[in-house]
């Protein structure tokens, strides 16, 4: 007999597994599905906002996160050789005055040792979801395994199985793909620039660069370049790094490089019955001023109660759809600002002519010296995520 769930999640990533830790802590039946045989060693995202580490505590997760993270008190802007002002995140946040900079990779890891503790053997690695199937008061999921076909019942399922979600393609649900035209290329390297702690950000005629710390004596450059950058090397990136703001990095002390395109894609609907998109599955943004991982943790933080509730009721059989509706218009209100300061993070960072970067640093000089800069600094840390 095919066993009962109260939930499943599809996606083992960062956001399922947050997911699926957080209902598994109050007492939940999860179980997780996850398509790739194990996890991927790449980290593309490295910033945890407030909002997240407050979300953290939760599952006693936040204080070990920060342990092993630098923690980015303030950011600079730079244009030409010349400061033009800084970003305190200070008062953004009162119990986390920063934002906390570790590899998504170690984040990961602690989320799944945590969640292999409260729920041991839920994450079930390799399982690729082929067919699912609602009734009134259950979900049949359909994969294929290691071992072959397999079965599986939920009362809810939580989908965090990325931008291109099987899920949503499963549902129906259509998410249109804006292409921005942005490129950019990226590699970590020894940190030689002395700027510590700090994040910073070089708006230049060429396009922007920007540095973040991580653990170790590393920073992470991101540089905008003219194209899709295929087979990416970080001479490449340390070359232009050099030839827009003059650092003298070294390549060969590299140890990841990567590039993508920025796209955005907004799922039409991120509830579909008992079944609800989280993270990339449900909203992909722009990765410029690293919003999307932790807009993922969000959600999963705020569906958790609702899925919580809905469970009370007459064991999760009968459907509350206008708790699920309320859930859905407020994370979309968070997803679609986020999305509309990615992409103006995005602009301000495009190559531009020799009067519009002289517009540009001086808008900027004067945004970071007026009392405005304190709700950007709340933004840019997700205050109001």
């Amino acid at each position: 007999m095919m066993r009962m769930h109260d939930v499943v999640v599809v996606g083992g990533g960062s956001v399922g597994v947050f997911a699926a830790l957080l209902l598994a802590r109050q007492g939940v039946d999860v179980a997780v599905w996850e398509r790739r045989a194990a996890p991927p060693e790449l980290s593309r995202a490295i910033g945890i906002h407030p909002p997240s580490l407050r979300a953290f505590e939760a599952v006693d997760l936040a204080d070990e996160i920060v342990a092993g993270a630098v923690r980015i008190t303030d950011a600079e802007a730079r244009g030409s050789g010349r400061t033009l002002g800084r970003l305190g995140f200070g008062a953004a946040d009162s119990r986390y005055p920063f934002v906390a900079a570790r590899p998504q990779s170690e984040t990961e890891r602690l989320l799944r040792a945590r969640l292999e503790s409260a729920a041991p053997g839920s994450l079930r690695r390799g399982v690729e979801l082929r067919s699912l199937e609602q009734s009134s008061e259950h979900v049949v999921l359909h994969g294929v395994g290691p071992d072959g076909p397999v079965e599986i019942a939920a009362r809810f399922v939580l989908a965090a199985d990325g931008a291109r979600s099987t899920v949503r393609r499963l549902l129906g649900i259509s998410a249109p793909v804006v292409e921005r035209g942005d490129h950019y290329a990226m590699a970590d390297v020894r940190d030689d620039t002395g700027d510590g702690d700090r994040a910073v950000v070089s708006v230049e005629r060429a396009g922007v660069v920007e540095s973040f710390p991580l653990p170790g004596g590393v920073r992470r450059f991101v540089v905008a370049t003219d194209a899709p950058a295929e087979n990416v090397t970080a001479e490449t990136v340390v070359r232009l790094v050099t030839e827009r703001t003059g650092l003298p990095l070294d390549a060969a002390t590299s140890t990841m490089t990567s590039a993508f395109s920025v796209r955005t894609r907004l799922a039409t609907s991120t509830v579909a019955g008992r079944v609800v998109l989280l993270g990339d599955a449900a909203h992909q943004i722009s990765p410029i001023g690293g919003q999307g991982m932790n807009l993922g943790w969000l959600d999963a933080q705020a569906v958790v109660p609702v899925v919580r509730q809905a469970l009370r009721r007459a064991g999760g059989r009968r459907l509350d759809p206008q708790a699920f509706a309320r859930y859905e218009e407020a994370r979309g209100r968070s997803a679609r600002r986020a999305a509309r300061q990615a992409q103006l993070n995005t602009v301000l960072g495009r190559p531009c002519g020799p009067v519009a970067s002289a517009v540009r640093q001086n808008g900027l000089r004067v945004a970071l010296a007026l009392p405005t800069a304190r709700l950007l600094a709340a933004t840019y840390s997700m205050r109001f995520a």
